[in-house]
């Protein structure tokens, strides 16, 4: 994280030094001296334009950082230490291990991607609410030695609003 941080800082002060040079050299292009020595400066508009042209460089370079992608179990591993999004489902043919008594802040399990590959996962949190009724894991954190350190936990729970026939029929029949 420090590293992708130490990275994106390095390009945020190339661009800038890139647009301060370049308004620099604008300046002195536009600042001409005449032969009675009084000088002509840019109009306010072009330094104002050129100010918003810098700040959008600068927030769109900033931006850059927060862009990420899905990876899978075999993807995660080959990025051993770097923080992913691991998109998955909870393995439910193997046991979780929460104990709210013992140790609140400790949820172990394991999970599956969807191209089958699996690894087990370790949250220090506590365990979310219908964490096993979730269909399916969006699980951002890093890989450490084949398991994987989850930060946060994100669910896709089974969605109220599927169809279903039976209940659509009885909907029908009771507004008749």
């Amino acid at each position: 994280m420090a590293r992708s941080l130490k990275k994106i800082t390095n390009h945020c002060e190339t661009a800038l030094n890139c647009i301060l040079s370049f308004n620099i050299k604008l300046l002195a292009s536009n600042f001409q001296v005449n032969l009675r020595g009084k000088a002509d400066y840019m109009k306010k508009t072009h330094i104002i334009l050129l100010v918003l042209i810098a700040a959008a460089i600068a927030v769109m370079i900033s931006f850059m950082g927060d862009l990420t992608t899905y990876d899978t179990v075999a993807s995660a591993k080959e990025k051993d230490g770097k923080f992913v999004h691991l998109i998955a489902k909870l393995d439910k043919t193997q046991p979780v291990e929460y104990d709210a008594v013992k140790n609140p802040n400790y949820l172990k399990f394991v999970a599956i991607d969807t191209l089958g590959y699996s690894t087990p996962v370790v949250y220090h949190n506590a365990k979310p609410t219908d964490f096993e009724l979730s269909e399916r894991l969006v699980l951002k954190g890093s890989m450490k030695s084949g398991t994987f350190e989850c930060k946060e936990i994100l669910m896709k729970c089974p969605s109220k609003y599927k169809d279903d026939p039976a209940a659509a029929q009885k909907n029908l029949s009771a507004t008749n």
